[in-house]
């Protein structure tokens, strides 16, 4: 497949086998939570600070990976802890235990994520950024179908069985970890070491960025002040009386919209512009936010779920290919760990925030306030940024 390169098909498979694992998890995770006694506003608390965790740690570790010069380790010790966080997730259900490994797995996730996509950037042209993080995104969300499925599948036979997932969960994580041995740095020039990384230095590239960069990621910072976690989504459709197994396929249906969608529209994106496909893909994520206050029948669940599948596949990689084209190309990792080191402490404010606002006012409310922000910015995306140069 011209310009997907060997690099590009092996961090994609990698990341189908660590989504098939984590997924396969993600949409019991309330379920399980629920089941060991979390509320709903510790659920909420606990996704937060995971979050925090990844944030923070997305920011230091691609900073760090820029500063020395390396891509690969970072991406194979990443993948490798997600990959152990999975079963030791069964071991206990205290509270502290659940929050250390639910951690540990975000860590793993903020150690990996610049490098990788760092790495993604160099292995495309300005040109073919959009097919490039679109083409890893498929690969990715189609391990997000996969995960469910056989969730699913497992759950049938063995109804209410949560904490043995976790354990089946080990097996893809560990193809993960294998294919990841198979990637090796490309041999650069040696970067001077001598001055230190502390964890919070990149917060400095935020004053040196481009004044384009800081426009972008403040409008979509924003966003994600008011985007939660998925798992109030689900939860929703648990609340409207859909079944542990509906819950799944319909998650596991948004993840086949995203897979099928992310390639093609990432390839649109570089041809028509990736503003344009970005700022459709949050008007669609209003939509179905808008719609999710108000809806209970099925049918109209799974009509929202597909739109917001498409939210997913318009705007993920999308955005990440946006902010590469604008960022430095010795910055890359940087600038993308620093938009998603600040969009998880939003999402864990945002996660927080719904969790309380749900249990004071109920789900409408909470479902409402955000589908009105994300209105505000996307007309703030359309009218205060230009179209990026492709």
């Amino acid at each position: 497949m011209k310009g997907i390169t060997r690099t590009v098909w092996i961090l994609s498979l990698i990341s189908l086998f660590t989504d098939t694992a984590s997924e396969m998890l993600y949409p019991i995770m309330p379920l399980y939570l629920k089941s060991i006694g979390f509320s709903i506003v510790l659920i909420g608390v606990l996704e937060g600070i995971a979050e925090a965790v990844a944030g923070l740690s997305k920011g230091y570790f691609g900073k760090l990976s820029d500063h020395l010069g390396r891509r690969m380790p970072f991406v194979q010790w990443g993948y490798a802890l997600s990959a152990l966080s999975k079963p030791l997730m069964a071991i206990f259900i205290y509270p502290a235990w659940v929050f250390f490994v639910r951690t540990l797995d975000r860590l793993g996730k903020g150690l990996r994520t610049g490098a990788r996509d760092a790495i993604l950037s160099d292995e495309a042209t300005p040109a073919t950024k959009g097919k490039v993080f679109g083409f890893h995104r498929a690969m990715d969300t189609t391990g997000a179908v996969m995960g469910p499925l056989l969730a699913l599948v497992y759950l049938q036979q063995y109804p209410n069985d949560y904490k043995t997932l976790f354990v089946i969960a080990a097996a893809p994580g560990l193809l993960a970890i294998l294919c990841a041995l198979l990637l090796k740095d490309k041999k650069v020039a040696q970067k001077p070491v001598k001055t230190r990384v502390s964890f919070l230095s990149f917060f400095s590239y935020w004053k040196t960025s481009p004044a384009m960069y800081r426009k972008l990621v403040a409008g979509l910072l924003v966003f994600t002040l008011f985007n939660s976690s998925d798992v109030f989504l689900l939860l929703k459709v648990k609340q409207a009386g859909l079944s542990d197994g509906n819950v799944i396929l319909l998650y596991i249906f948004y993840n086949l919209v995203y897979a099928i969608f992310s390639f093609p529209l990432g390839i649109l994106a570089d041809k028509t512009g990736l503003k344009k496909i970005f700022v459709t893909g949050l008007f669609l994520f209003a939509i179905v936010y808008f719609g999710m206050a108000y809806a209970v029948s099925e049918y109209l669940f799974y009509g929202l779920f597909f739109l917001y599948g498409m939210y997913a596949a318009a705007t993920e990689g999308v955005s990440k290919a946006w902010i590469s084209n604008i960022a430095d190309k010795k910055d890359t990792a940087t600038a993308i760990g620093t938009y998603t080191g600040f969009q998880s402490i939003c999402t864990m404010l945002a996660s927080t925030l719904t969790g309380l606002i749900w249990f004071q006012f109920g789900a409408g409310t909470a479902f409402l306030i955000t589908a009105v922000i994300t209105i505000v910015v996307v007309f703030y995306l359309l009218f205060m940024l230009p179209e990026p140069d492709n």
